[in-house]
């Protein structure tokens, strides 16, 4: 027999019983909604989690800071952050890039407001990483005086007023902004141990810095470089030369003579990995190493796992709709074949071959999955529709990520998962109904009332 007979069949026989198919059908309706709407909501709170980590900083990045200590509580001098260390870390296997990090909390004035930020020094690896409004451009690395990127939310929350300490909107590109160092922390010509504090370096003059761009966010949106201001190291460090001469920063580290080192120790810097598998892998090797270190790949692990079982136990619960629902095609199918069982006998005197007849039975079924499917899954992108309009803010509220991801997510491969699924589940349910009516005995079949 054709499959366009089997079908034809099959949707005449359907047709026949519209009350028990509607019923059945609805059931599997309820089945394949529950089940696309349970994974939909572990696949958003996926997403969302995802780009909250995304927020904190480069999947592929790896945050390194100083090593631990020695048995006379200072650092281990082979543990410390400096140049070497740093050249060091771009050797190790799966680096792609290395941004060692000067970091200089500054005070600024803007149309007459007091604020105050840090100006962090990094790389041009790590600089092409930020995204900036349109306009924008990277700090150049030759330039005389560094050029700053400032992070979108210094401009809501970093300036206030005198009195009231309200929070006011400053615009970096419009408005001056005046900008001054904090004095040295060691002598400048004369070390600590003279005994001459005196000399320490007075406040710096304030200076105007060229403006490169702002990163990409408004009021609302966070980003781990939101409240920093970024500019190209190598630049960051001529200019701080000028002003801090031998010590280099405003804070240096000293040696146990109270001399700042001659060169500079970073406080952390930035290992950049070509793929987030390798994450890991590196990671160790820093550690091993005796650096203390993190990264969001670790945390969004971490993070993943205990979100794997909560999509374990949605996908459960909408997989226990769809097997009532498996249930009830079972029990159709068996009232059909009861219902027919004269039918039966006479295909089977007639000659009909018995894959046919259990053919007729499964192609039954699965129309029955497949409509139910279908209406099922239309219904599912309503529901998710109605789920992510009432929850806008649930991103921010569960994660702390302001992307606006939707806390229902329905992907393509879902949709058509949810739809093969259905029609398998609905094949399934009526292969023992099947079986039974292909070991149906031609002659008993026809003699039954």
């Amino acid at each position: 027999m054709r499959l366009s007979d089997l079908i034809k069949l099959a949707a005449n026989n359907l047709k026949r019983r519209k009350m028990r198919t509607v019923l059945t059908v609805l059931g599997v309706v309820i089945g394949t909604a529950s089940i696309v709407v349970m994974v939909s909501l572990g696949i958003g709170m996926s997403e969302m989690m995802l780009k909250s980590y995304q927020d904190m900083g480069s999947l592929t990045m790896i945050t390194v800071y100083q090593g631990g200590y020695g048995d006379s509580g200072s650092t281990d001098p082979s543990l410390m952050l400096t140049d070497d260390t740093v050249e060091s870390f771009r050797h190790i296997a799966h680096v792609t890039a290395v941004s060692p990090s000067i970091e200089v909390s500054v005070e600024a004035k803007c149309r007459g407001y007091n604020g105050s930020f840090s100006i962090v020094g990094v790389t041009q690896d790590y600089l092409k990483q930020l995204k900036l409004r349109e306009g924008g451009q990277l700090p150049s690395s030759n330039a005389e005086q560094p050029a700053l990127i400032y992070g979108n939310q210094i401009l809501y929350n970093s300036f206030y007023k005198q009195k009231s300490y309200e929070s006011v909107e400053v615009d970096p590109e419009k408005d001056t902004m005046f900008i001054s160092f904090p004095p040295s922390s060691v002598s400048q010509g004369s070390t600590a141990s003279d005994g001459d504090s005196t000399t320490a370096a007075r406040p710096q003059k304030k200076y105007i810095l060229p403006v490169a761009g702002i990163l990409e966010g408004g009021a609302e949106d966070w980003s781990a470089g939101s409240y920093n201001v970024y500019t190209d190291i190598d630049s960051l460090k001529r200019f701080l030369k000028k002003i801090y001469k031998k010590a280099l920063v405003p804070n240096p580290k000293t040696n146990k003579n109270g001399k700042p080192y001659p060169y500079y120790i970073y406080d952390n810097v930035y290992v950049f990995v070509d793929d987030m598998d390798n994450v890991s892998t590196v990671q160790k090797q820093l550690s091993d190493l005796g650096f203390n270190v993190s990264s969001s790949m670790e945390w969004l692990k971490q993070a993943q796992q205990q979100l794997g079982m909560v999509q374990l136990v949605l996908g459960g619960i909408g997989g226990v709709s769809l097997l009532v629902a498996a249930i009830g095609i079972m029990n159709t199918m068996m009232m059909s074949i009861y219902e027919r069982t004269k039918e039966i006998g006479v295909m089977k005197v007639l000659g009909c071959a018995m894959p046919d007849i259990r053919n007729m039975f499964l192609c039954e079924s699965g129309m029955i999955g497949l409509m139910g499917g279908t209406v099922g899954l239309a219904f599912s992108y309503l529901i998710s529709y109605i789920i992510n309009f009432f929850t806008k803010n649930a991103g921010s509220m569960m994660f702390g990520s302001s992307a606006g991801s939707s806390l229902s997510s329905i992907p393509l491969w879902l949709a058509g998962f949810a739809i093969v699924f259905a029609i398998g589940v609905g094949m399934l349910a009526g292969y023992v109904p099947a079986a039974r009516a292909m070991k149906l005995s031609p002659l008993a079949a026809i003699r039954n009332e």
